[in-house]
């Protein structure tokens, strides 16, 4: 017969069990909730400021993906080891996702000292860890909020030291935020632009505009890249640097993109059938095994055919998962589409990736066309990529073309390509087929001539 005090004993066992993360032995999300409920009812009646926060490894997935997830568990059991001896007596560190952890200090009462206690964290976090015989390297982005007043909840505070954590990922890797008066307006405007943006698109408002690209020699239009562009009823022109990351991180970017791709293909059947399209995929897209089939369903839906259409896609959403990234590529190329590597020279992946995935194009970035005439470092690279593509049987577009200066300097390097607002600026469809329409007859009459 079981007593009473074995029944109490097996209930605190299981009820310590569900507040408790199974691999580092942490409290889970449930804790660190309870915690931080308890700590504002002890506050009700005088309310102390304390401070919650909110820690995120920074490019743990690549270390995981490098290493093996076997590897990555053992990291996150020495995060969590490092974490914990930090704590004084007071404080609270619990795991409350995949690798991102909160921690609660209830004697910390100032944004100074929040932040001075949240770098610490990232420097305990930044020596070396053990992988086998191997050794790997972290850095981490802490948000965090300060509760004042008794009207705020635990989920307030999370949702703003989460806040903060977005600022600070966004500002860069192993920054700290605390949040502010400031952030909330930015975080309503963001929500005020994700509603607006979720209406155009089931709308239909959404359009794509095109800019050249053409061959640098002849200055010959070879193709058109499609960006979309976005104008509000209430807000007025969104720009794309605003409206496209907003898209990504709500869930937005895959129906946003299917209705440009889809304007943009109506569009481009008119032209001249030598010219191609190209097409961005954004990084999330590419872990989207549905990706390619929504691709071909377009085409198929407006006739456009897929040895005309390039698609773009970037180192950085190559590294978020490079199995997946490398299927979707496959699919596309099947079936004709052509595959561009985005903006080289600036992401985090390695020349690795030029071997493992097969590229029809290279995209060199702006950052170093537009430095091409006085900075002699830019100049080497430019070469050293036009060598390496020529070895590899890629095509090369520059990006980024501004002046005669530049696209004189990249013929004499041996660039095939170029886009810039040299050449033209991003334009509607209407304006496009102008553009080519007088281009036409600019060619026929040089023609006669």
């Amino acid at each position: 017969m079981q007593t009473s005090f074995g029944t109490g004993q097996a209930n605190r066992e299981t009820t310590d069990l569900a507040f408790t993360d199974p691999l580092t032995g942490l409290g889970n999300h449930r804790r660190f909730f309870d915690k931080v409920d308890r700590l504002i009812s002890d506050r009700a009646d005088d309310p102390a400021p304390f401070t919650v926060g909110i820690l995120d490894l920074d490019g743990f997935k690549p270390i995981n993906d490098l290493f093996g997830h076997k590897a990555g568990d053992d990291i996150l059991i020495q995060v969590a080891m490092r974490l914990r001896a930090s704590m004084d007596g007071y404080s609270t560190v619990c795991r409350i996702g995949a690798d991102e952890f909160a921690f609660l200090y209830p004697m910390v009462f100032s944004e100074e000292a929040a932040a001075e206690k949240s770098r610490m964290l990232i420097e305990i976090l930044s020596a070396p860890y053990d992988v086998g015989e191997r050794t790997a390297r972290l850095s981490a982005s802490v948000g965090c909020s300060l509760f004042y007043s008794g009207d705020e909840t635990t989920e307030i505070l999370v949702n703003k030291a989460e806040t903060a954590l977005y600022h600070a990922k966004r500002s860069g890797r192993g920054r700290v935020v605390v949040y502010t008066r400031e952030m909330e307006e930015a975080a309503k405007r963001v929500t005020r632009i994700e509603q607006a943006l979720r209406r155009a698109v089931s709308a239909g408002e959404v359009e794509p505009h095109f800019q050249p690209i053409v061959d640098l020699n002849t200055r010959r239009t070879v193709g058109f890249e499609t960006l979309a562009r976005w104008t509000d009823r209430d807000l007025g022109s969104v720009p794309p640097t605003i409206f496209i990351p907003i898209a990504e991180e709500r869930g937005i970017i895959g129906p946003l993109s299917q209705l440009v791709l889809r304007k943009a293909t109506e569009a481009a059947r008119s032209w001249p059938k030598d010219l191609f399209l190209s097409f961005n995929l954004s990084p999330s897209q590419l872990v989207d095994q549905n990706t390619g089939l929504h691709i071909l369903a377009i085409l198929d839906r407006t006739g456009f055919d897929p040895r005309r259409l390039e698609i773009e896609i970037t180192e950085t959403g190559l590294m978020n998962d490079p199995a997946s990234a490398e299927k979707i590529v496959e699919d596309l190329r099947r079936v004709g589409i052509r595959v561009s590597l985005d903006d080289f020279g600036t992401g985090q992946s390695s020349l690795g990736r030029l071997r493992e995935f097969h590229f029809d194009k290279l995209k060199i970035d702006r950052a170093f066309v537009s430095s091409i005439l006085d900075d002699r470092p830019s100049e080497h690279i430019i070469r050293a990529i036009l060598a390496m593509c020529e070895g590899l049987g890629m095509d090369v577009v520059a990006e980024g073309i501004e002046q005669e200066a530049q696209a004189d300097r990249l013929v004499q390097f041996g660039c095939a390509g170029g886009q810039g607002y040299l050449f033209g600026r991003p334009v509607d469809a209407d304006a496009t087929l102008g553009y080519l329409r007088d281009s036409f007859r600019g060619a026929l009459h040089a023609k006669a001539i």
